[in-house]
C-alpha cells in the first residue's frame, strides 16, 4: 500500500507542474504586458551575457526578472478573478486591481533600479 500511495503523490506532483506550467503558457501568450517583460528580459540576459556579469551581478538580474515575472503574474490572476467575481465596475474591485498593478510597479521599478547598478557602471568608460 505504501508504494502506491507514493505513486499516486509522484503522478499529482506532476500533474501539478503541468497545470503551472499552462498556467504560464497562457500568462505569456494572453498577456501583452508579459510580452514586453519577455521581451525586456531577453535583451536584459543577452546583454549580461554581452558585459561578462559575474556571478552575483547574475543572481542580482535573475531574482529581479523573477521578481517582475511573478508580480505581473499575480496582477494578471487578480484582475481575472476581479473580473468572474464581479464583472460590473466596484469600488473594491477597483481597488483590488490598482493595487495589484502597483505591486508590479514597484517591482518593475526595483529591477530598473538593480539593473541600472548593474549595468551603468561596466557601460560607462
Amino acid at each position: 500500500m505504501p508504494q502506491v500511495i507514493r505513486r499516486k503523490s509522484v503522478i499529482k506532483f506532476i500533474q501539478s507542474f503541468r497545470c503551472a506550467l499552462r498556467g504560464i503558457a497562457q500568462f505569456i501568450r494572453s498577456e501583452r504586458q508579459a510580452k514586453i517583460h519577455l521581451a525586456a528580459a531577453v535583451t536584459v540576459v543577452a546583454t549580461g551575457y554581452w558585459l561578462e556579469l559575474s556571478p552575483v551581478e547574475w543572481i542580482l538580474i535573475a531574482f529581479c526578472i523573477g521578481f517582475v515575472f511573478t508580480a505581473e503574474a499575480f496582477n494578471t490572476a487578480i484582475e481575472s478573478l476581479a473580473d468572474a467575481v464581479h464583472p460590473d465596475r466596484h469600488p473594491l474591485v477597483a481597488k483590488a486591481k490598482d493595487v495589484a498593478a502597483g505591486a508590479v510597479l514597484i517591482a518593475a521599478a526595483t529591477a530598473v533600479v538593480v539593473g541600472s547598478i548593474v549595468f551603468i557602471p561596466k557601460l560607462l568608460p
